[in-house]
C-alpha cells in the first residue's frame, strides 16, 4: 500500500496550511482550530484548487432532529468549502419510502443547499423500496434519479449508482455495469450503492456482493465505493485498489467495531466530503460539531 500523508486544513477562506506534521490525538474544526484527526494518518493535501468537490450521506430520511444537525454541518461545511454535488446513498425516506414524506425528509433539510444549487444524486435503499418499489423516488426530480441504476460523469470522475436490493435485476444490471466501466476513460470511477460491502458496522462483510462487485472493481479500476445501510462511518484501506467507503450516520447511529482492513471508523452523526484532484481523492469525515474526525487520502490503483 502507498504512503499515506497528513495535512492539517484550513477551511477560512479555502486555504490550506502548508505544514505537514503527524498528530497524536487532535481533531480540527472546520473553521480551521486545532482541537481531533485520526492519529494513524499523514496526508499531503495539494495546494492547488480540486478539479470536483462533493459529500456523501445515507440512511438520511428520518425527518427528525438528528438528520436536521447533520444537514447543518453540511450546510456549513458547504459555506467554507463549497460543492455542488451531493450522493445519497439510499433510505432517504423512512420508514417506508413514503414520497408524501419528501419535504419533511428532504426539501426542509437540504434547503439552503438545494437554493444555492447543490445537485442531489440519490440510490434506492431497502426501506425506499417498502412502497411502490421505489418507484415514485426514481421520478422525484430533486434525486436525480435517471433509472434504478444510472451512472453520470463530472470532470475526471464518472459515478455508478447501483440498485444493492436483493429485489434488482443483477444479471440486467450487472451486464450493464460492465459495459459502462470498460467503456469509461475517466481517471476516477466511484460507485455508490446502499448495502456494504466491506464493514465493520451490525451488518458486517457482504460476501455475495464481494463475489458479485469486486471483480468488476479489480477488472476495470474502480478507486472508492461509497454505501450506507450501516449507521456509522468506517473507511478502509484499499482492499485490492478500492476503498471502501460507509457514509450511514447521516440521521441514525449504531456501534461500529474495527477490522484489520479498517482505517477509521465511528458511529458519529456524520457525512463525508471528498476533494479530487488528478492524483489522489481526499477523504474527510465531517461531525455535527463542524469537526473533521478522519482525513485520508485514495491514490490510483
Amino acid at each position: 500500500m502507498k504512503r499515506r500523508y497528513f495535512i492539517l486544513s484550513s477551511f477560512v477562506c479555502g486555504s490550506v496550511v502548508g505544514l505537514s506534521w503527524k498528530l497524536g490525538n487532535t481533531k480540527t474544526l472546520i473553521e480551521g482550530t486545532p482541537t481531533a484527526v485520526n492519529p494513524t494518518q499523514i496526508v499531503s493535501v495539494p495546494s492547488t484548487e480540486p478539479l470536483l468537490s462533493f459529500i456523501s450521506v445515507a440512511d438520511t430520511g428520518t425527518g427528525e432532529a438528528e438528520q436536521y444537525a447533520v444537514a447543518k454541518a453540511m450546510t456549513r461545511y458547504h459555506e467554507k468549502h463549497p460543492f455542488d454535488l451531493a450522493l445519497l446513498a439510499g433510505d432517504n425516506i423512512y420508514p417506508n419510502g413514503e414520497i408524501e414524506r419528501i419535504e419533511a425528509v428532504f426539501e426542509k433539510p437540504y434547503q439552503r443547499l438545494l437554493e444555492q444549487g447543490v445537485k442531489f444524486q440519490a440510490c434506492l435503499g431497502n426501506h425506499d423500496i417498502r412502497t411502490q418499489n421505489g418507484d415514485l423516488q426514481v421520478r422525484y426530480p430533486g434525486f436525480n434519479m435517471q433509472g434504478r441504476y444510472y451512472t453520470f460523469r463530472r470532470g475526471p470522475v464518472q459515478f455508478f449508482a447501483l440498485d444493492t436490493n436483493k429485489s434488482a435485476d443483477w444479471s440486467t444490471q450487472l451486464a450493464w455495469l460492465e459495459e459502462k466501466l470498460q467503456r469509461s476513460d475517466a481517471t476516477w470511477k466511484v460507485v455508490f450503492g446502499h448495502n456494504p460491502i466491506y464493514s465493520s458496522g451490525v451488518y458486517g462483510v457482504n460476501e455475495t456482493l464481494i463475489k458479485t462487485l469486486t471483480p468488476f472493481f479489480k477488472t476495470y479500476g474502480v478507486q472508492l465505493y461509497i454505501n450506507g445501510h450501516d449507521h456509522n462511518y468506517e473507511r478502509t484501506q484499499a482492499i485490492e485498489g478500492t476503498t471502501y467507503l460507509v457514509c450511514g450516520a447521516g440521521a441514525k447511529s449504531r456501534p461500529v467495531k474495527s477490522s484489520e482492513w479498517t482505517e477509521y471508523s465511528t458511529r458519529e452523526f456524520s457525512f463525508a466530503a471528498l476533494d479530487v484532484y488528478a492524483d489522489q481523492i481526499i477523504v474527510r469525515g465531517i461531525n455535527t460539531q463542524n469537526q473533521v474526525f478522519d482525513q485520508g487520502a485514495i491514490f490510483q490503483s
